[in-house]
């Protein structure tokens, strides 16, 4: 490892894929099993190529099914001590509620046996329960279902919703999550897909459209977290936002600060300023990163948002926008630049 890999890094969106979805039917009861024919994003595709060129496995297969070459590709060449896995079951999508649930059950059995079971004699491999927030009340059974699993850290659900995810339709989640330590990783997917509201006066034209405002979604989960005092009710809780950049954040909390200076009477709730609850409750994932031309622009962003507490490196492997972890940051101070690399994912997951 070179000087920009010396310390461990803790990666905190790395996206494993079943071999066919046969794997995931295996673990499906009638008549989900029959149902079920995979997942994805139809029209908000990438037009030309959704992962890296050279992440198929030599062996054949989609991208990120194979975890010996994942472990080449990724854990052994850039010193991974620890890879938190995100599978796509796109599940939040679908107006049948069981049929979500159903599939997200079948992910999270497949995960456990293959990526957290057999293929981790290490423990390399992290895992994160997918719900289907479409019912809550199953959400919650899933997450008791999984939780105190050796390798599972954290629940995951798409940044797709028809609802801000502050109101309390979502707290059975947010409950099972308070009770076992699990941070709630919110992921985009299913933004403005299936039963799925879009975060912009409507819907996008172009891929380009749509992914660059899969940030506006994050935003308003925030602010709805936030303002709706959930932090409040479930002092545990945590939330990782991952996937859904990283600079907009200081400019959305000075907002939001302002705005509380004069309206808290509405919100008698929330007993700190807005911005004070970031620290305690939420980190953000680096990928994808906004790398404008000025270096010390991004430097001071990262400065001004505290990512030297709240900001967790993220590769996004094995898709096309992957993040380096040679490349994707200008140079940083070393305190700062350990704690996003290694500290700040070892102690938000408890690894």
């Amino acid at each position: 490892m070179d000087s920009l890999t010396k310390i461990p890094i803790i990666d905190c969106d790395v996206h494993p894929s079943p071999k066919s979805i046969d794997e995931i039917r295996s673990y499906m009861k009638q008549p989900w099993k029959d149902r079920y024919s995979g997942g994805g994003r139809g029209f908000y595709g990438n037009p030309l190529h959704g992962a890296r060129l050279d992440a198929k496995p030599p062996n054949g297969g989609p991208t990120g099914s194979d975890p010996e070459f994942l472990r080449k590709q990724l854990i052994e060449e850039f010193g991974h001590q620890h890879a938190i896995l995100l599978p796509r079951a796109f599940c939040n999508l679908h107006p049948d509620p069981d049929f979500a649930s159903a599939i997200a059950a079948a992910y999270n059995d497949w995960l456990a046996d293959t990526w957290l079971g057999k293929d981790n004699p290490d423990g390399v491999f992290k895992g994160s329960i997918t719900i289907a927030h479409q019912d809550p009340i199953a959400a919650a059974k899933e997450i008791e279902r999984w939780a105190g699993h050796p390798h599972f850290v954290q629940v995951m659900t798409d940044s797709g919703a028809r609802a801000p995810f502050g109101q309390r339709q979502y707290y059975p989640i947010y409950e099972a999550c308070n009770k076992h330590g699990l941070p709630l990783a919110i992921h985009p997917g299913t933004d403005g897909m299936g039963i799925n509201h879009q975060p912009t006066p409507g819907y996008p034209t172009h891929y380009i459209e749509w992914h660059t405002c899969l940030s506006l979604g994050f935003q308003a989960h925030l602010v709805s977290f936030i303002t709706e005092g959930v932090f409040e009710k479930f002092p545990n809780f945590k939330v990782v936002l991952t996937e859904g950049g990283v600079s907009w954040l200081p400019a959305l909390m000075w907002r939001l600060d302002a705005e509380y200076k004069a309206l808290r009477y509405e919100v008698p709730w929330v007993k700190r300023k807005p911005s004070e609850y970031l620290r305690d409750h939420v980190r953000l994932t680096s990928q994808p990163l906004e790398r404008p031309d000025n270096d010390q622009h991004l430097l001071q962003v990262l400065e001004m948002m505290d990512a030297e507490h709240i900001l967790m490196f993220a590769s996004d492997y094995p898709h096309w926008d992957f993040d380096s972890p040679k490349l994707a940051f200008p140079k940083l101070p070393e305190k700062m630049r350990n704690r996003i690399f290694y500290e700040n994912a070892k102690e938000f997951y408890n690894l």
